[in-house]
């Protein structure tokens, strides 16, 4: 695969794109910059493809801010409650960048950083970075690796690797924005969703600070166990944000079922699976129509979805919601496979 250019950071640093693509006509464009996805195109129920990640076609639009469209999360993706990394050997004060939380990995989480390509194929490519000790508040040199993979039956594949000199909590994040219908058509009120988890863990407050409860999701408007048109669940769900959902108490050999949508008018179909312990469910509901995208429109309250799998935020102390910890001599490995088809 031959890389193009994406531009250039303010240091000078190249930044690179890579279109992996498979037999079936679609693609995935993944550029080296907080390896973002900053466009995947699948067909429709008629075989017209769109592309269906919110995001830019510049990275001067990246680099003046946004909320992480396509991007790598880490070291934490979610909020990390008042900053406080409690660990084994004492508690460590994270970097603070969400109001009284951390998020996201910090001020210049993975998501910002330039990664360095392993290896590269036409439908496949690997990125590696080094976390160093203390990078946003985090102990231990942390090396990485994250490959992308586009199968000839429209999945796309995100899987990691992690290895550290030292106990650390990483939890990844892919935290690419859906919209089945296409980047840049209406909102997804109209899509339908569900998500395979009988259980959540509420919001504190209105910062969406985690309050480590587990709770049923019978009885509640967070119940997706049966598909729900996003229009009529969402007025019913705590600032119409989205939850935390637990999967299973610890990472499973295998990726299954955690979540389905589709969009009745396309037929596209998204199917995610995962061998992480939790899904955080984000409406976008804080998209205000002051950024545009590659179709040129403004995105608006809802104009996609992310669907996140990863484990706890505060695992690192609450091992029962799940372990995050990566232990020295005992990798982390995690798979997250966007399945595509339609009805």
């Amino acid at each position: 695969m031959t890389p193009q250019p994406f531009g250039q950071l303010p240091d000078g640093t190249v930044v690179e794109k890579y279109v992996l693509r498979n037999a079936a006509g679609a693609s995935a464009d993944v550029i080296t910059y907080g390896g973002i996805i900053t466009a995947l195109r699948v067909p429709d129920r008629v075989g017209k493809l769109a592309d269906v990640v919110l995001g830019f076609d510049t990275l001067d639009a990246y680099l003046a801010g946004h909320p992480y469209f396509g991007a790598i999360i880490g070291r934490i993706a979610g909020r990390v409650t008042a900053g406080k990394l409690r660990l084994p050997d004492g508690t460590r004060d994270l970097v603070l960048n969400d109001g009284a939380n951390h998020l996201h990995g910090g001020l210049v989480g993975f998501d910002k950083r330039v990664w360095t390509v392993k290896a590269a194929t036409a439908s496949s490519l690997s990125l590696f970075y080094r976390s160093p000790d203390g990078e946003e508040g985090y102990p231990g040199n942390l090396d990485v690796t994250v490959t992308y993979t586009l199968t000839d039956q429209n999945e796309l594949i995100f899987e990691s690797h992690a290895a550290s000199d030292r106990a650390t909590p990483l939890s990844l994040a892919q935290h690419s924005y859906f919209n089945l219908a296409g980047e840049g058509s209406d909102d997804v009120l109209d899509h339908t969703l569900q998500i395979f988890a009988t259980e959540y863990i509420p919001a504190a407050d209105a910062g969406m600070t985690l309050s480590g409860q587990r709770t049923p999701v019978s009885g509640t408007a967070n119940n997706f166990t049966l598909p729900r048109r996003l229009g009529e669940a969402l007025p019913g769900i705590y600032r119409s944000h989205g939850e935390n959902y637990l999967l299973r108490p610890v990472a499973s050999p295998t990726p299954a079922p955690v979540a389905r949508v589709v969009d009745p008018v396309s037929g596209r179909v998204l199917s995610v699976a995962s061998n992480d312990c939790c899904l955080q469910f984000y409406s976008g509901m804080a998209l205000n129509g002051k950024l545009a995208g590659k179709s040129g429109r403004a995105y608006g309250p809802h104009a996609a979805l992310c669907l996140e799998c990863q484990g706890y935020p505060d695992g690192a102390h609450r091992p029962d919601l799940g372990d995050i910890l990566v232990h020295p001599g005992v990798p982390q490995r995690r798979t997250t496979i966007y399945a595509f088809s339609t009805l």
